[in-house]
């Protein structure tokens, strides 16, 4: 693959329109990421769990302030890239134009990488998938081709960030978010449809699936114009655009370091215990006269996450530019993270341990994973098969809850089935809790 076919600022549904940028304020890239972060789906993320409850008395993180992170962390990374290529190459913006906007491209990226998560977190995705694979959404398989089904059964979020970000909903203007193709590739993590992925084995890029069917000729379109490279065992399968390694590490960094302050802050880690793990990280020799100066418990676990992202984002973005012609052969099989400092990398990895012991097994992180599997399982046993069948006076009533712009020209029982999934998926866990005891009888709406 070449930087100079990667990097593009041709905008999906625009391709025809000269690339001209006379806005003296912004590049094409920066104009991606403003137009994420004033739309009403990254808005939404302020009402999706990221791992703990939506906060109460204590802040914790939620999908909005995680994905606002990870931008942060995403375009270091790839300015420093940037500076490094530069000092060891001559002739690097003549040769590349777009090489200098890596940093906010892969920003961009970063802010729409939880677009297309479900309320909940993973388990939102899990409740979804569980529906169809055994669940009462099982009996429409036989009115599905093989290719959709695995779209059901595995319901992937970062397909369906693809999807809102590309497809035509009713109603809306054409073109989705008029991305530029270099952002719309740096978020695809797994380049490949369902049917093709979520296989151990054959490589990072087919770990899971990265587009429904109804966006495959999109993404393909995509692929095409940035010169990504094919898989050599599979003519619809590509490999990863470079950008999503430096997005990646990003999300990776965020969540393993964020999700652990966030622990303290609930007291399901004490301090001691979370000194104790990112110190380590710090790379610091004057880390412990500088927390012995520190009275405020807080501030001194602030400084350790921050000495600690400082540290991951130094390295991953080494191993970025250090395998660079790898990655652009479409030969490196690992994440960023996975190739730091071995003493790094296992301080890390005991970091993830302790996680899913400590912080993933919570109770008040099991109890919400629990409630909301059976919210959005039941929204679905409703709603799905009302606007498959729409032939009951009850059947009409449900459907007529469907928000217009999620009511496409549907013909087949999948692209129905989509259009009640779009409409599932956007809700906030606020909002999916109020419509379930709604529409379960459970609680009435106001008569105010």
């Amino acid at each position: 693959m070449d930087w100079k076919k990667l990097l593009s600022a041709k905008r999906w549904g625009y391709e025809h329109r000269e690339i001209k940028n006379q806005d003296i304020a912004r590049s094409e890239f920066q104009r991606d990421y403003d137009r994420l972060i004033f739309s009403s789906p990254f808005r939404r993320l302020q009402n999706k769990t990221q791992v703990f409850p939506l906060p109460g008395s204590v802040f914790v993180h939620n999908r909005l302030t995680h994905s606002l992170e990870v931008a942060s962390v995403g375009r270091s990374l790839g300015r420093i890239f940037y500076t490094k290529y530069k000092e060891a190459k001559e002739g690097v913006d003549e040769r590349y134009p777009y090489l200098q906007e890596i940093g906010n491209i892969v920003s961009s990226a970063c802010l729409a990488h939880d677009m297309g998560n479900p309320a909940f977190g993973h388990s939102g995705e899990s409740a979804i998938s569980h529906y169809f694979s055994n669940g009462e959404g099982l009996k429409f398989k036989s009115e599905v081709t093989e290719e959709e089904w695995q779209d059901l059964v595995h319901f992937e979020g970062n397909a369906n960030a693809l999807r809102i970000l590309t497809h035509q909903f009713s109603g809306k203007e054409g073109g989705g978010f008029a991305l530029t193709y270099s952002t719309l590739a740096a978020i695809v993590k797994y380049p490949c449809a369902a049917i093709d992925g979520n296989l151990k084995g054959q490589g990072l890029h087919r770990k899971k699936y990265g587009y429904f069917q109804p966006e495959k000729e999109s993404f393909i379109k995509v692929a095409e114009e940035l010169g990504m490279l094919k898989d050599a065992n599979h003519s619809d399968v590509y490999k990863r655009h470079p950008l999503v390694y430096l997005v990646e590490a990003a999300d990776d960094i965020c969540y393993n370091i964020i999700d652990v302050e966030d622990a303290h802050r609930l007291s399901i880690l004490s301090p001691e215990r979370v000194e104790e793990l990112l110190i380590p990280l710090t790379n610091d020799n004057n880390i412990l006269k500088r927390l012995a100066s520190i009275e405020d418990v807080d501030s001194r676990v602030s400084l350790l996450r921050a000495k600690s992202i400082s540290t991951l984002i130094q390295q991953c973005s080494q191993v970025f530019f250090e395998n660079e012609q790898a990655i652009l052969n479409g030969t490196f099989e690992a994440s960023l993270i996975d190739n730091i400092n071995p003493h790094l990398k296992e301080v890390m990895n005991k970091i993830e341990e302790i996680s899913v012991e400590k912080i993933y097994n919570a109770p008040t992180v099991v109890q919400i994973e629990v409630a909301g599997y059976k919210v959005m399982s039941g929204l679905l046993e409703e709603f799905v098969p009302a606007y498959i069948h729409n032939s009951s006076a009850y059947d009409k009533k449900v459907v007529a809850l469907i928000p217009s712009q999620y009511k496409n020209t549907d013909k087949t029982t999948y692209e129905k089935i989509r259009s009640v999934l779009d409409f599932v998926s956007s809700m906030t866990d606020l909002y999916a809790v109020e419509l379930f005891r709604k529409i379960k009888g459970i609680s009435f709406p106001s008569l105010d």
